[in-house]
C-alpha cells in the first residue's frame, strides 16, 4: 500500500470515518478527508477539506485526479410521511445524496474506465432497492444511485476496464449516527473491512447483513411489492422511528441592500453556510438609518431573488422577532456592531427558550453601501 492515497467524502465521521481508520491501517500514505464538519478522526496522514455538498463547485475535485481510491459516503435522509416535507429539504437530499455522487464519479470517470488500477466505493441502501413508504424522499435518492451505479458498471465492463464501483447497500449499520444511533467506530471494523476487501476485488454490489435478513427482504419484496411496502409502513409507524420534524434549519436577516455590492453577496453567502433554508427581509427604504435610498424596492427584491445563496424573500418587519412568529428560524444573522445594543439583548432574552441562535458577522470595512452612497453624491455635487 506504499503511497496510496484516498478521497473520502463524508468521512467525518460514520461508516467514512470507519473506513478511513482501516485505510489508515492499511497504508495509505495520505487521505483527503472532505466533509462539513472536521473529522473525528486526527492522524496526519488526514487532510480535512471543509465542503458542503448542497452548494458545491464540483470542478474542485479535479485537485484530486491523481488519488488511487474514491470513497462516497456523504448523506442523510428522515423517516417520515411525505406530506412533512419542505420542497427545499427535498432539493438538498437529492443534491447531497444523489447529484453529488454522480457528478463526482463524473469527474473521475477517466480514471474509473482507464487501464490502471482505480478503487471507488459509494453508498447506497437497500431502501433505494425496495419499496419504502415513510421513507420515500431517501429511498427515491437512493434508487437513483443505485440504478446509475448499476448502468455505469455495465459501461465499464462493455469498455474492457476491470474497474468497477461497489455500491454498498445496507439496512442499517449500528456504529452510526443514522437513525438516531451513535458513532462508535469500533462497532464498524468489521463491516469496514469487508468493504475494502470486496473494493479491491472489484465487486459491484454488498448488502451488509445479507444471509441473513435481507435476501429474505428481497425476496419478499419481488414476490408481492405492494404487500411488502404495506408492512415496511406499518412496521416503520409502529417502531416509533417516524421524525415529521423538518431536517432543515432555516436562517433570517434583514437589511436594505441598496446600490447591492459584493460586501452583501459575502454576507449571504456567510449565512447560507449556516443553514439549509435563508429567509432574507428587506427594508422598503433607509429612514429607520436616516439614509436615503438609490434603488427601488422592487428592484432589490428582484437581485436578491436572482442570488443563489437566498431562497425566499420578503418584505421585513419593523423588528426581527416580529419575523420568528411566522417563519419559525434557527437562525438569525446580524453586524457585530449590534451586539450589545439594547435591542439584540431583548432579542437574546426573548430567543433564550427558543432554538434560535443569533450570528454576529464582522463589520466589514472594505466595500460598502454608505461609502459608494457619499462616493455618487459627492460627484453629483461636483457636476
Amino acid at each position: 500500500m506504499a503511497n496510496k492515497t484516498a478521497l473520502v467524502v463524508g468521512g467525518g465521521n460514520g461508516i467514512g470515518a470507519a473506513l478511513t481508520a482501516r485505510l489508515l491501517k492499511q497504508g495509505y500514505s495520505h487521505i483527503y478527508v472532505l466533509d462539513k464538519t472536521k473529522p473525528c478522526l486526527e492522524d496526519e496522514k488526514i487532510e480535512f477539506v471543509p465542503v458542503d455538498l448542497r452548494d458545491c463547485d464540483f470542478s474542485m475535485f479535479q485537485a484530486y485526479k491523481h488519488v488511487d481510491t474514491l470513497i462516497i459516503t456523504a448523506g442523510f435522509g428522515r423517516p417520515a410521511l411525505f406530506s412533512t416535507f419542505a420542497d427545499k429539504e427535498i432539493e438538498n437530499g437529492f443534491r447531497v445524496n444523489a447529484l453529488s455522487p454522480i457528478r463526482i464519479i463524473r469527474q473521475f470517470y477517466d480514471r474509473l474506465a482507464g487501464k490502471e488500477d482505480f478503487s471507488c466505493v459509494v453508498m447506497g441502501s437497500i431502501a433505494g432497492l425496495v419499496s419504502s413508504p415513510a421513507f420515500s424522499v431517501y429511498a427515491a435518492t437512493k434508487a437513483a444511485v443505485c440504478r446509475f451505479i448499476e448502468s455505469v458498471n455495465i459501461e465499464l465492463l462493455k469498455s474492457g476496464t476491470k474497474n468497477r464501483i461497489l455500491n454498498v447497500s445496507p439496512g442499517s449499520l449500528r456504529g452510526t449516527r443514522f437513525n438516531g444511533g451513535e458513532n462508535d467506530l469500533s462497532l464498524l471494523e468489521e463491516v469496514a473491512d469487508t468493504i475494502l476487501d470486496k473494493m479491491e476485488k472489484k465487486e459491484t454490489l454488498y448488502i451488509p447483513d445479507y444471509d441473513s435478513i435481507y435476501k429474505g427482504v428481497l425476496e419478499r419484496y419481488r414476490a408481492d411489492g405492494e404487500k411488502f411496502g404495506a408492512e415496511s409502513y406499518d412496521y416503520k409507524m409502529q417502531s416509533g422511528r417516524i421524525n415529521n420534524r423538518p431536517q432543515m434549519k432555516i436562517g433570517y436577516l434583514s437589511g436594505t441592500f441598496d446600490l447591492f455590492h459584493v460586501g452583501h453577496l459575502n454576507l449571504l453567502r456567510r449565512a447560507k453556510a449556516y443553514c439549509d433554508y435563508l429567509v432574507v427581509g428587506v427594508h422598503h427604504n433607509g429612514s429607520h438609518k436616516g439614509k436615503e435610498t438609490f434603488i427601488p424596492y422592487d428592484e432589490r427584491v428582484e437581485i436578491l431573488k436572482s442570488i443563489k445563496y437566498v431562497d425566499k424573500v420578503i418584505p421585513s418587519k419593523p423588528e426581527d422577532v416580529d419575523v420568528y412568529n411566522e417563519i419559525p428560524y434557527h437562525y438569525l444573522f446580524v453586524g457585530s456592531d449590534y451586539k450589545g445594543t439594547e435591542r439584540f439583548m431583548r432579542y437574546e432574552e426573548y430567543f433564550k427558550d427558543k432554538d434560535v441562535e443569533i450570528i454576529y458577522f464582522p463589520y466589514t470595512q472594505k466595500t460598502s453601501s454608505t461609502k459608494i452612497r457619499e462616493a455618487i453624491v459627492q460627484k453629483t455635487e461636483k457636476k
